[in-house]
């Protein structure tokens, strides 16, 4: 019955974990179609309220198929026009000193149900929607040649800017779709998602500029190693190499004390990049805590392992056991979570589930062969 209930578990366990994979790997691969292209002129049936002919163009976020048009026009006079799908939300550029959206003045623009365009600019004081403020920061609008149109299932953002040399830390943001400001107070809601670039104005190249790159890559790393790989790995040698007495025991100590070393290192250094970067991840932020106070219980319960002939051995093993998986379970959705919100990119995503499709892989191997010595 005790090994019938465990096999059971673990039978679950590792099909829901496949089924979250095979997801997580379909979105790799699913990819966008876009109506706008810098291989064709601008040609809009609403006009853009100034001259776009000769304008610089490129991508400047592929994730979000964000296209970037601009020139200098004047002597002190900069235009632009942001290109992006429309999705019912609002879109965004930002003019950055450090690369930050906090301290930035952005351009936003959005067209709501009944086809009414609106654009506002707003300086971003900090992080929290009334902190927000619309029609404040260092930004000069030329007056009258600000424009939103909407045509071909994109939104096309055009103004011009009087400055001698804009800045060219630019950021690009678009907003939860189906919540755009409303003309009451025109507060923006948070921004669904975001990225930080440099523009070189002179040769038209526009790279991505990640914020702390060491320290997101390190976090990112210990973390997956730690709590995704190698304490999986633990879990395995425990389960199958219980003929190797006492080998599988300190294997199993060794593997999941180093996992708990780099967990713990991940979860430190995630708590030092968010309180550099002030962004607003408190699920990811509590779910790494939660999963790290399990770890932490885990190296707990090794101390005070009761007897194998003690009445109470079943339920520590129970504890263990169920305890171990869940970390496992959280850790892995957690890693993905992650990716997601650092736009690590589809290299990350589909890296992690190929190991854990191999590690998947391992396991039913493992498990059949157990069965059938039995």
């Amino acid at each position: 019955m005790k090994a019938s209930f465990k096999f059971s578990a673990s039978f679950f366990f590792i099909i829901f974990l496949i089924i979250f994979i095979s997801s997580q790997i379909s979105k790799v691969y699913s990819q966008g179609s876009s109506t706008d292209s810098c291989n064709t002129n601008l040609k809009l049936k609403s006009e853009i309220l100034f001259d776009t002919t000769s304008f610089h163009c490129l991508t400047v976020w592929n994730q979000q198929d964000y296209i970037l048009r601009y020139m200098r026009t004047d002597t002190n006079v900069w235009s632009y026009v942001l290109s992006a799908p429309n999705t019912n939300s609002y879109i965004a550029m930002g003019f950055s000193e450090k690369g930050k959206m906090v301290g930035s003045t952005a351009i936003v623009g959005w067209v709501s149900n009944d086809g009414t365009a609106t654009m506002k600019k707003y300086f971003l004081g900090g992080q929290s929607p009334n902190q927000v403020l619309p029609d404040e920061g260092n930004l000069q609008l030329v007056n009258f040649t600000s424009s939103v149109v909407a045509e071909n299932s994109r939104i096309y953002l055009a103004f011009q800017l009087n400055t001698e040399m804009p800045s060219n830390r630019l950021i690009y943001s678009v907003g939860p779709s189906g919540m755009l400001p409303s003309t009451a107070d025109y507060r923006l809601t948070e921004h669904q998602d975001h990225i930080s670039t440099s523009l070189d104005y002179n040769s038209g190249q526009s790279e991505t500029k990640t914020l702390y790159a060491n320290l997101r890559r390190s976090h990112g790393l210990l973390n997956m190693f730690g709590w995704g790989i190698l304490m999986p790995i633990g879990v395995m040698t425990a389960r199958y190499l219980r003929q190797y007495d006492p080998i599988w025991f300190y294997s199993h100590v060794t593997i999941q004390s180093l996992a708990f070393i780099l967990g713990f290192a991940g979860v430190i250094s995630g708590l030092v990049l968010n309180n550099r970067l002030q962004n607003n991840v408190n699920r990811h932020k509590g779910l790494g805590i939660f999963i790290l106070l399990l770890g932490c219980l885990q190296a707990i319960a090794i101390l005070v392992r009761p007897d194998k002939e003690s009445k109470i051995r079943k339920y520590w093993n129970w504890y263990h056991y169920i305890t171990g998986r869940v970390l496992i379970l959280l850790a892995t959705i957690n890693v993905f979570y992650g990716i997601n919100l650092g736009n690590a990119g589809s290299s990350w995503k589909a890296g992690f589930s190929v190991v854990l499709v191999i590690l998947f892989i391992t396991a039913l191997m493992l498990e059949i062969r157990m069965w059938k010595r039995r």
